[in-house]
């Protein structure tokens, strides 16, 4: 974290489009593989695959030490403050304040991952003092491309950023959203 980030709250619910995102809990690890033990999430994202109650627990971990250490903040996506249905994420990095998602298979198609972008995107501009948000995707992850146009982000003018990961190589568009 750098010298002049806050640290982020020990608590965090964020209300808005008919979305309640809050703080993962204990509650939450038996859920948690319906929503991250897919073929999708395992091919697109970083989480790990297959996705057991062990990796519930290893990523609940995660997710307190990064929200401690003020590098990322990952919140349950609910409509109601209930079950979850998916995930946002806040991370600091060098390159920017990047946000993320992931929406369990059973609740896609509602709009949840532009909704909570954009209830995180308000939350860093209003509450962190950020300038822009970006996401890192890949142009042929159709549904994040529309997740990205949907939240308000345009694709920026900057190189991609090329990388392997899960014995894959992979290339990522860096997407924007400005201070409004």
């Amino acid at each position: 974290m750098s010298s002049t980030a806050l640290p982020f709250p020990d608590r965090i619910e964020l209300t808005g489009e008919g979305l309640v995102l809050r703080d993962w809990t204990e509650a939450d690890l038996a859920a948690m593989p319906d929503l991250f033990d897919h073929p999708d999430i395992a091919y697109w994202t970083p989480i790990v695959s297959p996705f057991d109650e062990a990796a519930a627990r290893a990523r609940l971990d995660r997710d307190r030490q990064l929200r401690a250490e003020g590098t990322a903040v990952l919140l349950a996506i609910t409509v109601d403050g209930g079950a979850p249905l998916g995930e946002v994420m806040l991370r600091r990095a060098p390159e920017g304040t990047e946000l993320g998602y992931a929406v369990g298979p059973a609740h896609r198609g509602q709009g949840l991952a532009a909704r909570a972008v954009r209830v995180m995107a308000a939350y860093a501009f209003e509450q962190l003092g950020v300038e822009r948000v970006i996401l890192e995707l890949e142009a042929e992850n159709a549904a994040s491309v529309a997740v990205a146009t949907g939240a308000g982000f345009s694709l920026l003018d900057v190189p991609l950023i090329k990388g392997e990961e899960k014995g894959r190589s992979y290339a990522l568009q860096t997407w924007g959203r400005n201070l409004p």
